[in-house]
């Protein structure tokens, strides 16, 4: 079975869908088979690989409130990479969810039929806290937060660590903190390295040693559906990426540690970007 993981934080505007795609490219450029579930009922994921939402028929929202097979909604996004897509129905979900039995495992039993073709399966979930999240950390087993590097990057998540808690106490015991991924990094700038220092000092050892730079590229790539490898794949994020999928992986049990010469680091060196 794969390794699940539900990339989640409350606070809106810390990276996570930029996260979830340019990671989970990443993972899928490392030769791993990826599945990308969009639980946003903005569908960023979505449209952030290159998918129309009107285009899309069948959605998670199928998977989870018909129980429609997941193998009839899938995109394949390329060889490695497929999406399990969102669009606007799935903003209904959340009150659809409230009379139905067993809501919380709604999602996983959808993603469990086909989860035996993938190496890792990644969730991008809202950033609320409500029956859509929930399903969410039930189908997970690990949770990545991803927390920028600017003022309130804490903002919200002890709320978020208590329903971590809550989720692992009485439906998913095995439900852990996957690491924690710093976002909008600057080492120009006195703030972001203030508040990475905390974030350290705060998570410790989950904390990926790789942070993800401001970027122009990346806030640039999903207006044209693509990801960072697609829109520059020399940009300072996109080296980023490959070496936080790089760490991720080397962090991941009986798995070979290595790092490509040249991304190691990253964090530590120049990647601001101006005009990348």
């Amino acid at each position: 079975m794969p390794k699940v993981v539900a990339i989640t934080n409350q606070k809106g505007g810390v990276g996570k869908t930029t996260t979830a795609i340019n990671l989970c490219a990443a993972l899928a450029l490392e030769g791993e088979k990826i599945l990308l579930v969009d639980l946003d009922p903005q569908a960023h994921s979505t449209l952030g690989l290159g998918v129309q939402k009107h285009t899309v028929t069948k959605s998670v929202y199928d998977a989870i409130l018909d129980q429609a097979k997941t193998k009839d909604i899938y995109i394949k996004i390329n060889d490695n990479l497929d999406l399990l897509p969102s669009n606007i129905s799935l903003a209904g979900a959340e009150v659809e969810l409230v009379s139905l039995l067993d809501r919380e495992n709604r999602l996983k039993r959808a993603i469990n039929t086909m989860a035996h073709d993938y190496s890792y399966i990644f969730i991008d979930c809202p950033p609320t806290l409500g029956l859509i999240t929930i399903n969410g950390l039930v189908a997970a087993n690990s949770v990545l937060i991803p927390i920028q590097c600017e003022y309130y990057a804490l903002e919200g998540i002890v709320r978020l660590q208590d329903t971590i808690n809550l989720v692992k106490k009485h439906i998913n015991p095995e439900l852990n903190i996957e690491g924690i991924v710093l976002t909008m990094f600057s080492k120009h700038i006195n703030l972001s390295i203030q508040v990475a220092d905390e974030v350290r000092k705060y998570f410790n050892e989950k904390v990926y040693e790789t942070a993800i730079p401001r970027s122009i590229r990346l806030a640039e790539a999903p207006s044209f559906g693509k990801t960072i490898f697609q829109h520059d794949a020399n940009s300072s994020g996109a080296l980023a990426y490959r070496a936080l999928a790089q760490e991720f992986l080397s962090k991941q049990p009986n798995r070979l540690q290595y790092v490509q010469p040249g991304l190691q680091n990253i964090a530590s060196s120049d990647n601001t970007e101006i005009k990348q």
